[in-house]
């Protein structure tokens, strides 16, 4: 499942299924961010100021993200332990809160690209038993919407937490390493090898 960035909708990163699964053996999703809001698009919160989401949109968001993804199992046959969630920018942020949050059940792994660990009143992470947790993470050096610091110190967090953190930085703006994607394709397969 993979969550796109601020602005843009659930076809922004259905291109990067292919990419990822290039044999096409997974089922992939992409939803739609529940809020419009100016300049257009989706988005899943409102930007308060960056690595701090507004705490009513972003509880919304993760409510609604929590039912649908606790649907996928019935709709796809796709248990939860198969399943890995991923996002871009504000998508990424949405992926950590999902995979992290106290409370939550955890996925198969979690990608997060140019996005950070939000922290939000009321929110709470659960880092424990993270040890060998597959996390890829990846951010541009030269990000001006998101500073690569926060994809810096989400690495740190979760690989101190022991999390088996995939980190790529490359130097470029607020967007997706193409170079990236074969690695992650990798990743992806070694991370969700095929079902006995």
């Amino acid at each position: 499942m993979l969550l796109h960035g601020r602005g843009t909708s659930e076809h922004d990163l259905a291109p990067l299924l292919d990419e990822l699964d290039p044999d096409r053996r997974l089922v992939g999703i992409t939803p739609r961010g529940p809020l419009t809001l100016p300049p257009g698009g989706a988005h899943w919160y409102v930007v308060q100021r960056v690595g701090f989401p507004d705490p009513d949109t972003f509880f919304l968001s993760l409510a609604r993200l929590a039912v649908f993804l606790g649907g996928i199992p019935d709709a796809f046959e796709v248990p939860l332990e198969r399943t890995v969630i991923g996002g871009f920018s504000q998508g990424a942020v949405m992926s950590h809160a999902l995979s992290f949050a106290a409370g939550r059940p955890r996925p198969a792994a979690t990608i997060g690209l140019s996005g950070f660990i939000p922290s939000v009143d009321g929110f709470e992470l659960d880092l424990d038993d993270l040890r060998g947790y597959p996390v890829a993470l990846g951010h541009g050096t030269y990000d001006p919407v998101i500073d690569v610091s926060f994809g810096r110190t989400a690495r740190d967090t979760l690989a101190e937490a022991g999390a088996a953190v995939t980190w790529h930085e490359s130097p470029m703006a607020h967007s997706v390493d193409p170079a990236y994607l074969a690695e992650l394709a990798d990743w992806l397969e070694r991370v969700l090898p095929p079902a006995p």
